[in-house]
């Protein structure tokens, strides 16, 4: 079945419409341009037909997550959040051209690249645990490239409390790089889950190929790879510029047994690090946020199914005459700025005596002008 076409894009108030730039079960994201200050965005909107309380549930963790969490320099950043005026909820994000799955790189990374790519990951990953936030969607397309070429983690759509317990939380996985014990619904989410999908996308973007896929022309069906990924049988990756080290690295985080794997992401950089130094590459540096940061604030509230629009602030709008003041939504004032509304009726303009007599004199020093023309035309003056 080919990809559906995408819905129509919204109106939004600031922005202006330039394409779409893909499509999904939930929603769709459009290319926009904001109009001030002047930038392209890109758009997520939820499609009309779908918008259920655990949908809208959903969408709002979705924001709220972000907003927390974009500040690290590796996850993707929301400007804003609202509802349409045909009743969707939108999320206007940085615009990333690219992503680092598969089918938008034309040759395989270098060793360096992946190793950079995947400390700052990490790094981004271990800010969310510390929020306690699960990301539950690790996978090659969910890491996007920066207009500068940087590598951000996107889509936080099937984001999670790391608590746990919440009444939207269901059974999510992308396969093949969610972990055994999630393919098994044994579990919707944990640290060690994330450990193995971390794993499993930092092996596709050595190996070029998702971890556990049969050779090129090889049929198979869900429920094969399923099986193939509970029983977790590490396989080399087979590049000779990938040193064992790593290869022992990565068996560990995709280890069956989820205590042999990593304890944290934190962990997971400092092995990646620790292989950058042997080969002599560059260090990438930690960024992950403090225990301050992560504990400041009200956490996300991942069962908020309220619908979120914008919010049209009243006003008291002063008048120079007495109890003449009336009560009306800023948004109702030209502007942006405060007027004299009469409630009465439309606004009346009384002269004052001062003004009244220098309206007078005016009017004589016109006419006077006036009448000497005219005189000085027929020769008279």
């Amino acid at each position: 079945m080919g990809r559906r076409l995408p819905s129509v894009p919204p109106v939004l108030s600031g922005y202006s419409y330039v394409r779409p730039l893909g499509t999904g079960g939930f929603a769709d994201v459009f290319l926009f341009e904001q109009n001030m200050p002047r930038r392209s965005v890109a758009v997520k909107v939820l499609l009309r037909d779908i918008v259920d309380d655990d949908v809208l549930r959903s969408f709002n963790a979705e924001a709220d997550v972000m907003a927390r969490l974009s500040s690290h320099p590796s996850i993707l950043t929301v400007y804003n959040a609202s509802i349409s005026a045909d009743g969707r909820p939108y999320l206007v994000m940085e615009f990333c051209p690219g992503s680092y799955s598969s089918r938008e790189r034309a040759a395989p990374l270098r060793l360096a690249t992946v190793l950079g790519v995947a400390v700052k990951i990490a790094c981004a990953l271990e800010t969310a645990h510390r929020s306690k936030v699960l990301h539950r969607d690790i996978k090659p397309s969910n890491i996007l490239t920066t207009t500068f070429g940087g590598p951000v983690l996107g889509d936080f759509g099937i984001a999670a409390s790391l608590a746990g317990g919440g009444p939207g939380e269901l059974f999510a996985m992308s396969l093949p790089w969610s972990a055994p014990e999630v393919v098994d619904e044994r579990t919707t989410g944990t640290v060690a889950t994330e450990v193995w999908s971390f794993g499993a996308t930092l092996y596709s973007l050595l190996a070029d190929r998702a971890p556990f896929d049969l050779p090129a022309g090889s049929a198979g069906s869900r429920a094969q790879l399923k099986q193939r990924i509970s029983r977790a049988k590490y396989t080399s990756i087979g590049r000779a510029d990938v040193p064992p080290a790593l290869e022992t690295i990565l068996a560990r985080m995709m280890s069956r047994d989820p205590a042999s794997r990593q304890a944290s992401l934190l962990e997971c950089a400092h092995d990646l690090q620790r292989v950058q130094r042997d080969l002599g590459l560059p260090i990438t540096a930690l960024e992950v946020a403090d225990e301050a940061w992560a504990s400041a604030g009200v956490p996300v509230d991942f069962n908020n199914l309220e619908a979120r629009g914008p919010v049209v602030s009243d006003v008291v709008i002063a008048s120079l005459r007495p109890g003449r003041g009336t009560r009306r939504p800023a948004s109702q004032t030209r502007e942006g700025t405060l007027t004299d509304v009469d409630v009465d009726g439309p606004r009346r303009t009384r002269l004052r005596p001062v003004a009244l007599a220098l309206l007078l004199v005016g009017a004589v020093v016109v006419g006077g002008g006036a009448m000497f023309g005219a005189l000085f035309l027929v020769g008279l003056i």
